[in-house]
């Protein structure tokens, strides 16, 4: 087995026993990378030289000493392009500072390597909206690999990474994790810094990791969580080792499965393998309990009112001045702002903009965002009822499996649609994971995997990697 193809856990046994250095792990992620990225596209750049300059110095001591990790190109690692998959960014903007999770992998001993490819600062559920290439689903290169940190789940699937971090403000990691067949974890809301992160929806936002098996998620956990002072949504909250009780089984839990998860809508195929895999869980002692969540039918627009307005002002430092893409020759300032952001955003952040500032401004305001807001108290009470009687929540993590490439590029309204599973974790500030539960045959043959979603309470990291555990175990992943 070539090391690419072992867990964080495998490699560190080596690690510590002194049968592989870093620099070895190092060498053979770039012959995967160079062998299958021009296929498969989901790095943008990596610096193997400085890679092996920190790989030299490694503490194996650590619980992560020596463990490359890729990095989704919207988190900041001193001296690397940080491009957010933007035009905007390309070429003219290297991070000055690591942000607070890669502060804290690096104290893990871990190593920060690549930068993998995303939509364009995070929006959008496919990666096309990438302005720096297409990343394909390893499973099959005519699919998607999802989004945004479809670079990033790509990476780990076609094992040109031994694990990756991304980012979750609608599903962005548990989606992409799902369609390419690995485990994606988003923590609860405060539980991870997002100093360093280039915020997309600063209230919705959080990183996590995307790894080949559950336990190298509560791994990558350990080392990421944590109070940050940089951060004013950061949580001081102990930090439990997600390791620890990872296989004492289901026996005695209660998980939910909502019916507005199991509607009209999914795919029968992706249905059979949820099916599948609840009662795998159901057969390891836990006791399925029928629940609902009645605002469910208000997630994506509620989703879609909130995010885009925190993008518009988000987005609104790009203006040309202080750096990215500056319009050459400008009649005034105005003229500057304007073209700087007309030639470095595209359609889909274009949208989203007009979309956040049509809602925020004066006389619709109270009509669509304030409103939103409310909505948004329904759903995170809708999952704190439930929790009251569940330990867990099951539902499918998305309708269908990977689309085709292209499929939806002229309907963004359905790529919105698709996240109907995935957003009210955000709104609501829980935790959620995606672990592959199976696969289903596409009509070219291909292979096409399915994720089960798991959703815990807020800060219930340790439940859902337990539930997520048994479920790795019972179908055989």
């Amino acid at each position: 087995m070539s090391l690419p193809l072992q867990s964080i856990s495998g490699l560190r046994k080596q690690l510590t026993s002194g049968d592989i250095q870093p620099g070895d792990i190092l060498d053979a992620l770039v012959e995967s990378i160079e062998s299958t990225n021009g296929t498969i596209g989901a790095y943008l750049s990596y610096d193997l030289e400085g890679a092996k300059q920190e790989a030299n110095k490694a503490d194996l001591s650590q619980p992560l000493g020596g463990i490359p990790i890729a990095i989704k190109d919207n988190i900041n690692v001193k001296g690397q392009p940080c491009t957010c998959g933007s035009k905007f960014l390309d070429g003219a903007y290297n991070a000055p500072y690591d942000a607070t999770v890669i502060s804290k992998l690096r104290q893990a001993g871990a190593i920060p390597f690549g930068r993998a490819n995303m939509d364009e600062f995070a929006m959008g559920s496919t990666t096309e909206s990438s302005a720096l290439g297409t990343t394909c689903n390893p499973s099959d290169t005519t699919r998607t690999p999802g989004g945004s940190s479809g670079g990033s789940a790509a990476a780990v699937a076609s094992r040109c990474a031994i694990a990756a971090l991304g980012s979750d403000t609608g599903g962005s990691i548990r989606q992409p994790a799902s369609h390419c067949g690995v485990v994606g974890l988003k923590p609860s809301y405060g539980r991870v810094s997002r100093y360093g992160l280039v915020a997309f929806a600063s209230s919705l936002d959080q990183i996590g990791p995307l790894t080949h098996n559950v336990e190298d998620a509560a791994l990558m956990l350990n080392a990421m969580c944590g109070y940050d002072t940089s951060d004013s949504t950061s949580l001081e909250q102990d930090v439990p080792d997600f390791t620890r009780g990872l296989d004492q089984g289901v026996a005695g839990m209660k998980l939910g499965l909502p019916k507005e998860y199991f509607g009209e809508g999914i795919d029968p195929a992706v249905r059979k393998q949820i099916d599948q895999a609840i009662a795998g869980l159901e057969s390891a002692g836990a006791e399925m309990v029928e629940i609902s969540l009645p605002h469910t039918e208000y997630a994506v627009a509620t989703y879609y009112i909130i995010a885009p307005a925190e993008a518009s002002s988000n987005l609104s430092r790009f203006d040309g001045v202080r750096y990215g893409n500056r319009a050459e020759k400008p009649d005034d300032i105005l003229d500057l702002y304007r073209r700087s952001r007309e030639q470095g955003f595209g359609p889909e952040v274009k949208r989203r903009i007009i979309l956040g500032t049509y809602v925020l401004s004066s006389g619709y305001y109270d009509a669509y965002y304030n409103r939103a807001q409310k909505v948004r108290t329904l759903i995170r009470q809708d999952f704190q009822n439930a929790y009251q009687n569940v330990d867990a929540i099951l539902s499918p993590v998305t309708p269908s499996a990977a689309p085709l490439l292209g499929a939806d590029k002229d309907n963004p309204l359905q790529q919105y649609l698709a996240d109907i599973y995935t957003i009210s974790a955000n709104l609501a500030g829980i935790c959620g994971i995606s672990v592959p539960c199976g696969t289903i045959t596409s009509e070219t043959g291909s292979q096409l995997p399915v994720g089960l979603q798991i959703l815990g309470p807020h800060m219930g990291e340790k439940k859902i990697l337990q539930v997520a555990r048994a479920s790795e175990i019972q179908s055989g992943h």
